[in-house]
């Protein structure tokens, strides 16, 4: 059994981050365990710019992006050992991992964090009517088909959800010659980044259809059409007699993703059903002494930017935990979600809050002219205004240890939305 202080799962953007802001923290005894070949995560397959604005004040391609982070792994001689999957987590941090290069291998880690990332909704999922045929992909999938592999999935496209891999793959399979027919939304919003439905759909006069769905496929072997319809925005479902057909040879899916937790399920992390990832606290430690949880497995961001930042905080507060300077706090305060937000991070503050730290959530529905209030308690202790709100879009807010003070009684904190939904 190998012995690490710091044993970080997941070579992506969220593991990278963490790896070097524990060493820089005084961190020498670290792990990375990526089960792909080479480091870098989805950020190699995102050969399009727009990474790196908040975290190097200039724009990057994903590959770009990734390679910062890279260089300076291999220039503190972090060590990381890819093409290696990681089998089971044990609540006392006993990790198993296989590779071909190693066989099978235990390690037993002072501290764990857990970068492993999200993956796509996949067609089960939804549902959806009709024949199991070829044609059909997740966004991601024929992102990499056409950026890693020089594969063109089809030419005749039609795109089901608004997240921002299909925004953006619709734009790709413009470039690459195919007709990009709609992309088609269940909600009565879009699901992706504003700047995105701009650049991707936009300018290039591809149609986005809000309130749509499919509700058939046409194709035994290979796709031939999609059934498209309208649902009702309050049921969701479709209405009879708006049916319509598009001829087409793929199917792009861009319905949401799933953080990769189950790893952190058999380490007996507790997961939040509102974010499908761990629950944690101010330092992202999760509700296993010593486990912490960053990145897209924790809750799916917009940027990977904030990736970064968030992940970093985890790096140096795993090595804090490791030198005996961070016990966890049992005195805390639960994060409600009130009116208008969902999946607010992080779930637990503590009492003894000595610093600001970062409320993240995403909005229920679109509400324009919107306030963001916090309350501790039954008190409002701050609030933030907006413009408008969307689910698209990750809002921010600073909690300040001054919140706590202006009711000592509080047994939770809210977080809420003050506007008419749109």
């Amino acid at each position: 059994m190998r012995n690490v202080d710091i044993l970080i799962i997941g070579g992506g953007p969220a593991g990278l981050a963490a790896a070097v802001s524990a060493y820089e923290a005084g961190a020498r005894n670290i792990l990375i365990l990526e089960r792909e070949e080479n480091l870098g995560g989805i950020l190699k397959q995102c050969i399009h710019n727009g990474f790196g604005l908040h975290t190097f004040k200039e724009e990057l391609t994903g590959p770009e992006y990734a390679q910062r982070y890279i260089d300076k792994v291999l220039e503190y001689g972090i060590p990381s050992q890819c093409d290696t999957m990681v089998i089971n987590i044990t609540p006392d941090k006993v990790v198993t991992a296989v590779s071909r290069g190693a066989g099978l291998e235990h390690f037993k880690a002072k501290s764990i964090i857990l970068a492993m990332g999200c993956r796509e909704r996949p067609r089960g999922s939804l549902a959806t009517p009709g024949w199991r045929c070829s044609g059909i992909y997740t966004a991601g999938t024929a992102q990499k088909f056409t950026n890693l592999k020089g594969l063109m999935p089809g030419r005749r496209v039609l795109i089901l959800g608004s997240g921002d891999i299909g925004l953006i793959m619709a734009r790709r399979m413009t470039f690459l010659g195919a007709k990009v027919l709609a992309c088609v939304e269940l909600m009565p919003f879009s699901a992706g980044l504003k700047r995105n439905i701009v650049q991707c759909l936009d300018d290039y006069d591809i149609p986005l259809l809000l309130s749509h769905t499919v509700v058939d496929i046409a194709g035994r072997e290979r796709l031939e059409g999609v059934t498209v319809a309208k649902v009702d925005p309050k049921t969701l479902k479709p209405i009879p007699g708006t049916e319509e057909y598009y001829e087409c040879d793929t199917l792009l899916l861009s319905v949401g993703l799933i953080p990769e937790n189950e790893l952190s399920t058999m380490a007996g992390v507790k997961i939040s059903p509102a974010t499908n990832g761990a629950e944690v606290n101010e330092n992202l430690q999760t509700s296993v002494d010593g486990i912490f949880s960053c990145g897209n497995v924790l809750h799916v961001h917009d940027l990977v930017d904030f990736v970064s930042e968030e992940s970093a905080k985890a790096g140096v507060n795993a090595y804090k935990y490791v030198q005996g300077q961070l016990a966890k706090d049992e005195e805390t305060l639960e994060v409600v979600n009130g009116f208008g937000v969902s999946g607010a991070v992080p779930q637990h503050i503590s009492k003894k809050l000595d610093e600001p730290i970062t409320i993240m959530f995403r909005p229920r529905g679109v509400y324009k002219d919107a306030k963001v209030c916090i309350d501790v308690g039954d008190v409002q202790a701050a609030e933030k205004k907006s413009r408008i709100l969307t689910p698209g879009e990750m809002v921010t807010l600073k909690f300040t240890p001054e919140y706590l003070r202006k009711n000592a009684n509080a047994d939770k904190i809210t977080v809420r939305v003050e506007a008419q939904q749109s």
